[in-house]
């Protein structure tokens, strides 16, 4: 599931609302005309008539937008026939010059759209590579994911995450590379498309990480981009072997997955730090796996930092742990949803990081596929 956190900010308009915004140049045109009419000469609220086609031309094509603009030319002068010193020569000008003006803007503006159109298609294929669907279920693990781009108009960002049924188990990776929004989508798609290509092959997730570190490492090297000269990433692989109870975690600096064993809450912090991708130079290459019991029933989440550090008003972090106590065991979807609905609720809709959070649960023996 990937949404666009600024639109989640405001509710789309209902059916009836959208109608008299559509109708306002009309409506604006008859207030002003019935004004006009109904008060004294000294008033000259037809004054006001070229605001009508100005409203227009940012809702409407250029033809009704000319049309009411004619309209309001008709008005004038039918006034003129009332009140004699109207001042009629200046403000049908002026009718006309809006008129015209606001056509051009009419014109404009549908040209964009037509563009921006084109583009959020174009972002929609990229998507679709790079952040594609996860499957719901592999074996008896299910599996959900949330997705939430801070940029406005953006549908991908720098979190990234992936899945791979592979012949050791079910693997998982969720990462974020520096920065935020679509400046960082390049180098999130050289970990993911590396993260494809190896997760098969590879019989180990240090050999994983291995291949991932070289990957983001050449990308660094072969963009060159002088606001941020080098890029790095953390990075957490998961592997869940195939009826073997267990789960082995590779964490590259990234927040530590969260356990629901039990009914309890465990915070999976690794024994041993590894390094972020593209930082091993500088602190190392020493990467350790952490295996952790994960038996039927068990699930766990794996996040970004855009969680932890939603902040509220008063400036305060999320607190997912305790967030997740409150909630008890949900299933995957739900337990997605209610944290995408209450970050923004706790977040005032004011996301700024990109948002990525995924959902595993290996299944109870004897619960149905469909059963969520």
């Amino acid at each position: 599931m990937i949404r666009t956190g600024q639109h989640r900010r405001h509710r789309a308009p209902n059916g009836g609302s959208r109608e008299t915004v559509l109708l306002s140049p009309v409506i604006l045109t008859a207030v002003i005309t019935g004004l006009a009419f109904a008060t004294p000469r000294e008033i000259a609220f037809s004054r006001l008539l070229p605001a009508a086609p100005a409203l227009a031309a940012a809702l409407w094509p250029v033809l009704p937008t000319v049309v009411l603009g004619g309209f309001c030319l008709l008005a004038m002068i039918g006034l003129s026939l009332v009140y004699t010193d109207l001042g009629t020569p200046y403000t049908a000008a002026a009718i006309v010059a809006v008129t015209l003006a606001a056509a051009y803007a009419s014109h404009l503006r549908l040209q964009r759209e037509e563009t921006l159109f084109q583009v959020r298609l174009v972002a929609d294929a990229a998507q679709k590579v790079l952040l594609r669907p996860l499957p719901r279920r592999i074996q008896d693990v299910d599996i959900e994911s949330l997705y939430l781009a801070a940029q406005e108009q953006a549908r991908i960002g720098g979190d990234f995450y992936e899945v791979a049924d592979t012949p050791y188990g079910v693997r998982l990776l969720i990462g974020d590379v520096r920065g935020k929004g679509l400046s960082a989508v390049g180098a999130a798609s050289a970990v993911i498309n590396c993260f494809r290509e190896n997760a098969y092959d590879q019989p180990d997730l240090k050999g994983i990480i291995h291949r991932l570190e070289t990957s983001i490492g050449r990308y660094s090297v072969a963009i060159l981009d002088p606001d941020q000269p080098e890029h790095f990433a953390t990075a957490l692989i998961a592997e869940i072997p195939y009826g073997g109870g267990q789960v082995r975690i590779l964490n590259c600096g990234h927040p530590p997955p969260l356990l629901v064993q039990d009914g309890k809450i465990r915070v999976l912090e690794p024994t041993t730090p590894s390094p972020p991708l593209n930082l091993a130079s500088l602190l190392g290459d020493d990467y350790s796996v952490d295996t952790v019991a994960f038996g039927s029933g068990d699930q766990l989440l794996l996040y970004t930092d855009g969680v932890t550090e939603t902040r509220d008003r008063a400036g305060q972090f999320f607190p997912l742990p305790d967030w997740m106590r409150e909630i008890g065991p949900t299933p995957p979807r739900e337990l997605l949803d209610r944290l995408h609905r209450d970050l923004l609720h706790y977040s005032a809709g004011l996301l700024d990081d990109d948002i990525a959070a995924v959902a595993v649960r290996r299944r109870q023996a004897g619960v149905p596929p469909n059963s969520r």
